[in-house]
């Protein structure tokens, strides 16, 4: 079910950033870090409405919350009486309709994005797959003219370099041999001295693509105090500020009695920890996602405050149920016609 849906938009996703990084080698700027940045840039953008919706939606539960608090209040000790809780789901019901909210539009957005956002993290972490200048790099000594694949005892030989790999699959050997280390390659040209040359020249080549900063964004950072280590770094604290800077938007006082709000401030927390922790062991240009990601959702989330701040919670409000009301007035006519 994943990959059904999932890897066709990445299909999508990874042809549209082949087309970009071709751009950008046009411009002699074939670069992937730089690549992976303006993609994740240009996503962004293209996702602006639905985050403009997720953020409308935060002002406006933060204008909800106190009505909602005191339902829940009203019906605390009535949690076994099911008339109870059916009169507490019309009251609730209500105030969402009051407001021109649905109470499933939070999920509705992240439903949308979710697939999207899964897709973009498939293509940065299998990149050699999809920019077809890099994965010809590797096709050049994996089966142009024989290639390596094509050497008596190649699998054994390739074992020294990970045992429960599948080196006779391209793409797998593709994306394995992408993480190598300098020492590694050295390693691999030795291992087969008929393709020395070629390796040697596809290495350079990739090199010169992967680096970015003197980080290769093909390699795993890892725990060494190497510049990659910043990395990780960033991925965790440039994730605490998006967070941050998205519950700071919603105008809402934390209760700690609230499971809800505890979970928030958690989750604040523990999420940017566990992407630094991750960024660790992932090829550098997938935490460089995660960074650009955070950067940009934080400027977007900054400029959709500013605005509905200046707008003011009644005006959101009052937009929000002319809106509902015209769609409910456009959506009879379509009946009344059928």
């Amino acid at each position: 079910m994943f990959n059904a849906i999932i890897m066709p938009i990445a299909k999508v996703l990874g042809y549209i950033f082949n087309l970009l990084f071709e751009a950008l080698s046009f411009l002699h700027i074939g670069n992937v870090a730089v690549a992976i940045v303006l993609f994740t840039i240009i996503v962004k953008l293209c996702m602006l409405p639905l985050s403009i919706k997720q953020q409308k939606l935060t002002k406006l539960n933060a204008v909800m919350s106190p009505e909602i608090k005191a339902i829940n209040a009203k019906y605390k000790d009535k949690r076994n009486d099911q008339n109870a809780m059916m009169k507490m789901q019309e009251e609730t019901k209500a105030v969402y309709e009051k407001y021109g909210v649905s109470q499933m539009g939070g999920c509705v957005q992240m439903l949308i994005q979710m697939p999207i956002l899964l897709a973009l993290y498939q293509v940065f972490r299998f990149i050699p797959l999809y920019i077809s200048q890099l994965k010809n790099l590797f096709i050049a000594f994996l089966k142009d003219n024989g290639g390596i694949m094509a050497v008596d005892g190649y699998a054994d030989t390739m074992k020294q370099f990970g045992e429960n790999i599948d080196w006779t699959n391209v793409d797998t050997a593709i994306t394995e041999i992408n993480k190598f280390s300098a020492d590694k390659w050295e390693a691999l040209r030795n291992a087969f001295p008929a393709f020395s040359d070629t390796i040697a020249n596809s290495h350079a080549s990739l090199e010169h693509m992967n680096t970015f900063l003197g980080i290769n964004m093909s390699q795993e950072p890892g725990f060494g105090f190497t510049l990659a280590i910043l990395i990780p770094i960033l991925a965790g604290v440039t994730q605490f500020i998006s967070v941050k800077v998205a519950q700071a938007g919603q105008n809402t006082e934390v209760d700690d009695d609230n499971p809800m709000a505890a979970s928030m401030k958690m989750t604040m927390y523990i999420m940017p920890l566990m992407s630094a922790f991750i960024a660790i062991s992932v090829p550098a240009g997938l935490g460089l996602y995660w960074i650009a990601t955070a950067v940009v959702q934080t400027i977007i989330t900054v400029f959709i405050n500013r605005y509905y701040d200046k707008l003011g919670a009644d005006e959101i409000v009052k937009r929000n149920v002319e809106k509902r009301n015209r769609s409910e007035e456009h959506t009879s006519e379509l009946q009344s016609h059928h």
